[in-house]
């Protein structure tokens, strides 16, 4: 087997037996990195602080991450100008937070006719909120409901010039 030390230098081609009595010498593992490899590849090293060291690696990772949360405002084609208003500014608060919104427009029976109303309505939000976000997806009608989602626009601070 290729055998590599603790230190990443490469040692050579050695019997399994050796490398063994080596890394008990040093009082570390011997691991089995590439057993796909002619002749397969061993590194001695510490395996419990190597595992130690990739938990860690992933526990900053999932820190780092950031998860969008889509949030959804249903409205009705006949709703009032004051409710309107009023959930315009839970979707504005929404995209504040950097969440995805997505705006919903529910008919019920004889109102599937005038569905240019709740494209009218989304359109009209659209427009409201364009200063934050910008339209992901169109609306598009899904059975009785039509959809569309919104996306806050990323405002990149510029470091201020001294």
């Amino acid at each position: 087997m290729r055998l590599i030390s603790e230190t990443g230098e490469q040692m050579g081609i050695t019997p399994i037996e050796e490398a063994q009595r080596i890394a008990l010498d040093r009082d570390l593992d011997l691991v089995e990195v590439a057993p796909q490899g002619q002749p397969p590849v061993c590194k001695i090293m510490d395996y419990s602080k190597y595992c130690y060291e990739q938990d860690q690696k992933m526990k900053a990772a999932r820190k780092k991450q950031s998860v969008i949360i889509v949030k959804e405002m249903k409205m009705r084609p006949k709703i009032d100008i004051h409710d309107y208003e009023t959930k315009k500014k839970h979707v504005v608060r929404f995209l504040e937070q950097a969440n995805k919104v997505k705006v919903t427009i529910m008919f019920r029976g004889r109102e599937m006719t005038h569905t240019e109303l709740g494209l009218n309505l989304l359109n009209r939000m659209a427009e409201d909120v364009s200063e934050i976000a910008t339209v992901e997806a169109r609306p598009r009608l899904d059975g009785r409901n039509m959809t569309m989602v919104l996306t806050p626009i990323v405002v990149v601070e510029q470091p201020k010039k001294e």
